[in-house]
Parts: C-alpha cells; sequence; structure tokens
C-alpha cells in the first residue's frame, strides 16, 4: 500500500526544521541558545484571566463538549470587542465563530471556501497557513510580492488577468507576520473596491493588530463601508493577552462565510474547553491595562534589539507593529542566503531567528527576528552578532569547505 498520501504531496519539506534541529542539538549538548525563532510569547497571562479559568472549572459540568461555533457568552464578548475597538457592528449570533486559534480558524475557512483547482491571491511573504491552508483545500496559490503594502495592492489586477481560472479569494494580513508592516484605512477601502472589481472574497488576517507601536492602532477591514458584503477577518487573542497556548480566535464578518465555517466546524470540533472560552470572554470584557503593559513591553524589546544589534554592525529597520523585526541579511552574510545565514548564525553565535525562504521566495534575504527575549538577552545576543559579524569571512570559510568535503 502506497505511503505517499496525496495532500502531503502537496506540501514542501519544512523549512523551518533545519534550524530547528540544529538548535535542540545545540541545547542537548549544553549551548545557551537566544531564541528568537518563533512567535511564542514568553509573557504569563494576566492572573484575571487564570483566576477565570480555575473558577470555571471547578464546576461539576465543566469537562462536558462544549460548542463548535463557541459559547454565546464568548461570541457576544467578541462582538462587544470589535464594536469598542473598531466601531464595527456584529451580531454574534450569525457574524461571529470562536476557533480554536486564529490558525485553526484560517485552515477551515480554507476548507469551507476552497474548491479543487480555485485560485488564491496570497501575499509573499506570508504567514505559511495563509498559502496552505488553501493548497491542502485543493487550492492554487497566486503568489503576489508583498514586500510592502503598496507592492502588493498595486499587483492584485495584474494578478487577476494573468489567473486562469479567475480567482476567488483575496488575502490582507496586516500587522504582517512575517514583515510587521501597517497599513490605514484608505489601504483596506482601495483592497475591499479591487475585491468587490474582481468578484474576491477578503479574508484578513488581524492577529497582530493591538500590538502596535508609533502609529495609531491598526483598523480592521471591516471599518469599509461595504466590506461585510464580502469579507471576514481572522483574529486572536494569543498575543494581545500573552494566550497563545489558549488556541482561541475568531472569525468576524460576513453571515454566509462565518455559516459556511461553522458547518465546516461542527464535523471537526467541539469548540475549545468551555473554562478556556469563558476566561477569554473575562478577558475581552475585563480591564485592558494588561494590553498597555504586553504592548509596552514588546515596544521596549523592539528599541532595545534596533538599538543594540545597529551598535554591532545589523542595520533593521523600525518594525512600526507586530511581535517581529524583519531584516535583511547583514552584507556579509548576503551571498549566503537566509538558510545557511540563520544556520551559521546559531551555530557561531547562539543566536536563532526565522530564515526568510520559509515564507517565500519573496522572503529570501531576509530573516524574522521575534520579540520574545527580555532586553538583556537581546544585548547578548547583540554581542555574539557583532563577533560573529566580525568574523564573517573566516566563518563563511569555513562552511564552505565544510560543503566541500561533504
Amino acid at each position: 500500500m502506497s505511503t505517499d498520501f496525496h495532500r502531503i504531496r502537496r506540501l514542501p519539506p519544512y523549512v523551518f526544521e533545519e534550524v530547528n534541529k540544529i538548535k535542540a542539538r545545540l541545547r542537548a549538548e549544553g549551548t545557551d541558545i537566544i531564541d528568537f525563532g518563533m512567535g511564542n510569547p514568553d509573557m504569563p497571562t494576566p492572573p484575571h484571566i487564570v483566576d477565570k479559568l480555575i473558577e470555571t472549572a471547578r464546576d461539576p459540568k465543566a469537562g462536558r463538549y462544549s460548542a463548535s461555533k463557541g459559547i454565546p457568552g464568548l461570541r457576544k464578548a467578541m462582538a462587544s470587542y470589535y464594536d469598542r475597538r473598531f466601531g464595527v457592528k456584529l451580531n454574534p449570533d450569525t457574524e461571529v465563530i470562536a476557533t480554536l486559534g486564529s490558525k485553526e480558524g484560517f485552515a477551515n475557512l480554507a476548507q469551507a471556501l476552497t474548491a479543487p483547482g480555485d485560485v488564491i491571491i496570497c501575499p509573499n511573504p506570508a504567514y505559511p497557513i495563509h498559502a496552505f491552508g488553501f493548497i491542502m483545500a485543493g487550492g492554487v496559490i497566486r503568489h503576489v510580492p508583498a514586500l510592502s503594502p503598496e507592492d502588493y495592492l498595486s499587483n492584485i489586477s495584474r494578478a487577476v488577468k494573468h489567473s486562469a481560472p479567475p480567482p476567488t479569494v483575496l488575502i490582507l494580513s496586516y500587522p504582517s507576520n512575517p514583515t510587521a508592516q501597517w497599513v490605514d484605512l484608505d489601504f483596506y477601502k482601495d483592497a475591499i473596491a479591487l475585491a468587490k472589481k474582481h468578484d474576491l472574497l477578503v479574508i484578513s488576517d488581524v492577529a497582530y493588530g493591538e500590538i502596535y507601536f508609533d502609529n495609531n492602532p491598526p483598523p480592521s477591514v471591516l471599518q469599509v463601508d461595504g466590506a461585510k458584503d464580502i469579507a471576514v477577518e481572522v483574529n486572536s487573542l494569543s498575543k494581545t493577552y500573552a494566550m497563545a497556548g489558549w488556541r482561541v480566535g475568531m472569525v468576524v464578518g460576513n453571515a454566509r462565510i462565518c455559516a459556511a465555517l461553522a458547518r465546516v466546524k461542527s464535523y471537526l470540533d467541539y469548540g475549545a474547553y468551555t473554562p478556556v472560552q469563558v476566561a477569554a470572554a473575562a478577558a475581552l470584557n475585563g480591564p485592558q491595562d494588561c494590553v498597555d503593559e504586553i504592548r509596552a513591553i514588546y515596544k521596549g524589546r523592539r528599541d532595545t534589539l534596533v538599538s543594540s544589534m545597529k551598535r554591532a554592525g545589523w542595520d533593521i529597520p523600525n518594525p512600526p507593529a507586530s511581535m517581529f523585526a524583519w531584516a535583511k541579511i547583514p552584507p556579509a552574510f548576503e551571498a549566503a542566503g537566509s538558510m545557511l545565514f540563520s544556520r551559521l548564525l546559531i551555530e557561531e553565535a547562539g543566536v536563532a531567528v526565522a530564515p526568510g525562504i520559509g515564507f517565500g521566495e519573496y522572503g529570501e534575504g531576509y530573516v524574522r527576528i521575534g520579540l520574545v527575549e527580555n532586553e538583556h538577552r537581546i544585548k547578548q545576543a547583540a554581542r555574539n552578532v557583532k563577533k560573529f559579524i566580525a568574523n564573517a569571512d573566516a566563518i563563511l570559510a569555513k562552511a564552505h569547505n565544510t560543503v566541500e568535503r561533504g
């Protein structure tokens, strides 16, 4: 019997696996790794959220099956959040679906919306699920360069013109993972106008919408008049409340799309553990000073990263939002490419980053740096990077000789 499964064949080897294996090996050998590779919040979940989880979990009925689209109290809290934060009115019964994190929501949206061979317009570079959620659902990805929001928007009409069959879905993701770029409401107005012109549905990923620094709060695509005719937005509590492992997200907006997602989910899951959902509602409805505190921590780390790496000889652009920095490889290592650079950086400097090629072909030449280490560790990493750059010629020569011998 063949074990070459069809959907698995459509997935390339996991690009980050090589760096992860090196990281695991070095840690097993006792090496201290300063890990900027994964966007995994290291801050504790605020106490009032944890307390609500514990309180609810004591209920003898708490362990029963929950609701796949989310308990009513959580969906109402999500709708209230959108009203408070964006001025967007949502019907919690028809326009809000609670998901097992934004990643599950996105993947199951792809299952709900995609027929085999459907063409999806996707930014590149992008978070992998944006493309591979649809690939696993049988879709075909039309990659559009997205090293800037303007670059992406200006190439959408061309992508539509040169796609057969015509695309069905347009993906937006701002603040962006991995590029950390931010857009204003005018961008969304133009995107919705383009989508309506070309008869496209829109999925907007705004999982990092509460992690911003020097701009006004990032907007929602649903603030655009008429956006709910064609659009849904994927959102998450993971970064906002340091709840990544709790797996609570949402899909909100167009009622027809939400109904399709709810139907898919009804076959696949019973929703998150009810105490988790109750605690998530407490997060959204409760005091928001914890969000300000989390945001301030990320800003402090961002400022420390940019300033200390500059002194080390690596110019990293100041990210306006998200929990990442997106940086070109230092000139001395430019020819190595993002995979080799990332491997050498962890082996020679004990610093882990995510190679840009893992986010798409247009990510080559860049790396993503997560703001997931404290400021002391960031400064330590900068000292290691300074030595690494100073010894670039010797490190590259050693790597070249290793390849030749191999």
